[in-house]
């Protein structure tokens, strides 16, 4: 039997990032400008502070976070928690500070040596929160249950999870597959008895909190599970309000919040009372750049496919070797960012050497030599009579992709390519971004997102990882032997060749389907004498990082 946290120490695990904001220690209530918060504090302006400017005995054990975007569900099945830890519900496997795993309900496992058969043993001491014991039966049926939704959970490599009795469960995979534990340790195991149509409102886990209220568009209330089988969290009564990162900040401001995620152009701001951390992210910002010529083709519902000028090797490496990153880190993201040069910078399966330099000169040989000048004078190449300009979209409302965008595209003009930003919804994006640039964000602290954003069989479909359309059998060749292998040694070498192996890649010096230009630190405002613990790299997404780590929470003053 293997310990988990001795034995998988290498490897990195997967961490969703979060917009995040919050407020001051309560409970619960509307946030409609009407009712307060909770019995303890209110965001009608009033006081929730003691006449000596600390918090009240009650207090110390609540606390408001407010997020950007109201999840979907909190259905593990269905994609709840998935890239991070579920706070409601248990994981065989959990992600520590530093990205590595340890065992959580398991207590450890045995693996064939062909690296099919998974054995896990699970301790026999966790109940769910209406009391019923957690066994092995339940952690398969909730992976079976998660394989047949086809949600954001991808276990379509898993052929089955059998419970052998209530503390063994085996799962049987089609093909080893070096992501698997990455996938477990986001699966929170839901109770076999209490499933139904309803559970993604109203769910019941083992985790160290337990559900208590939704209110859609207002808030979610937790508060501990007292028969949490772990340490009991310090902080005791959470609700988790919604809000814009603006709503958010004028709420920090107005001292009605503990905790707020904020953004890089709202960062600077000092508030008495409020700390600022910037917590390291995967979260990555830049252009995805259409890799096919427009031949009239469309995707399956119909968008257009192909883009005549991106389409070309010379016009992609051209505004990857132009762009400044350093430059957009400083300036638009205030210094809460750093270049980015692939989706993975820094975990142990990116390859360094992606990194470029910005060489204006290069860039504009590179254009040269392939036959873009500028005829006309306008200040932009062209090629056969083709202009070097395109549009490149973002969601409208996301000022820091806006901004980022802008700053580029600035710069792009130095070399004569002209790029013209612009804000569209997520439904248009869906429909233009298989034949135009899209400002795009990725990033994750797990492998998977690699072979999702690069192989061949995910191009051009409808979802957001290769509207590109690259395709190349080296990459695949790469991307399958990664996740074909048995050891992190193996795998991480793999990965690393499928961005660049010395001749061909994904990498900007490479294929360049994308053009990478930034990665975000996650701006948070903490009030003073909050602590929220060692926080594990985020990811990007919209989903609650920010608190997979709650129960290490606590009030320091």
């Amino acid at each position: 039997m293997m310990n988990l946290k001795k034995l998988l120490a290498p490897l990195l695990a997967a961490a969703l990032v979060t917009t995040m904001t919050a407020c001051a220690g309560h409970s619960a209530g509307s946030v409609d400008g009407t009712d307060s918060i909770g019995s303890s504090g209110s965001l009608d302006g009033s006081d929730s502070l003691d006449n000596a400017g600390s918090l009240n005995d009650a207090e110390k054990d609540s606390v408001v976070i407010a997020i950007g975007s109201e999840p979907e569900t909190l259905d593990p099945t269905q994609g709840w928690g998935h890239g991070n830890s579920p706070i409601v519900q248990s994981t065989l496997v959990k992600y520590t500070a530093d990205l590595t795993f340890e065992n959580d309900l398991a207590t450890g496992y045995e693996l064939s040596p062909d690296g099919l058969t998974w054995t896990f043993t699970i301790r026999d001491d966790a109940r769910f929160t209406d009391g019923e014991k957690v066994t092995a039966r339940d952690v398969a049926f909730t992976l079976e249950t998660a394989k047949a939704a086809q949600g954001s959970v991808d276990l379509t490599y898993m052929e089955s999870a059998v419970a052998k009795d209530d503390t063994t469960v085996v799962i049987t995979l089609s093909a080893p597959t070096s992501i698997f534990l990455n996938t477990l340790a986001s699966v929170g195991i839901v109770p076999e008895h209490a499933y139904g149509e309803d559970y993604g409102r109203n769910p019941i886990g083992s985790g160290p909190y337990k559900f208590v209220e939704w209110k859609p568009q207002e808030q979610i209330i937790f508060t501990a599970n007292e028969d949490y089988y772990g340490d009991a969290p310090a902080i005791r009564n959470v609700t988790v309000v919604f809000m814009s990162e603006d709503a958010a900040l004028a709420a920090v401001l107005a001292g009605e919040v503990d905790v707020a995620y904020s953004t890089a152009t709202l960062g600077t701001t000092e508030v008495p009372g409020y700390h600022v951390e910037a917590i390291r992210s995967a979260d990555n910002r830049g252009f995805t750049l259409p890799v096919l010529p427009n031949e009239g083709k469309t995707t399956a519902t119909g968008a257009p496919i192909g883009n005549d000028v991106t389409c070309h090797l010379e016009i992609r490496q051209a505004i990857a070797y132009a762009i400044d990153r350093q430059q957009i880190a400083d300036t638009v993201l205030n210094g809460f960012g750093r270049p980015a040069y692939s989706e993975n910078d820094g975990m142990p399966w990116n390859n360094p050497e992606v990194q470029i330099e910005t060489d204006v000169d290069y860039a504009k040989q590179l254009l040269a030599d392939a036959g873009w000048t500028d005829t006309d004078g306008d200040g932009i190449v062209e090629k056969d009579g083709l202009k070097a300009e395109f549009r490149c979209v973002y969601p409208s409302g996301d000022s820091v992709r806006q901004a980022v965008g802008m700053a580029a595209a600035e710069q792009l003009l130095d070399i004569g390519i002209r790029v013209t930003v612009e804000g569209l919804s997520w439904d248009e994006i869906m429909n233009v971004m298989f034949s135009e640039a899209v400002l795009m964000g990725w990033g994750s602290a797990s492998p998977n997102e690699t072979y999702y954003l690069y192989r061949s069989e995910g191009a051009l479909l409808d979802d957001f990882y290769n509207p590109e359309g690259y395709q190349s059998k080296v990459t695949d060749g790469y991307l399958n032997a990664a996740m074909a292998a048995l050891t992190v040694e193996e795998a991480n070498k793999n990965w690393q060749n499928a961005q660049w192996d010395g001749a061909t890649g994904t990498a900007m010096k490479g294929e360049c389907p994308w053009v990478w230009i930034v990665n975000l630190d996650h701006v948070t405002y903490v009030r003073d004498g909050l602590s929220i613990g060692e926080q594990p790299i985020h990811g990007h997404g919209h989903g609650l990082p920010l608190i997979q780590n709650l129960n290490e929470w606590a009030w320091t003053t």
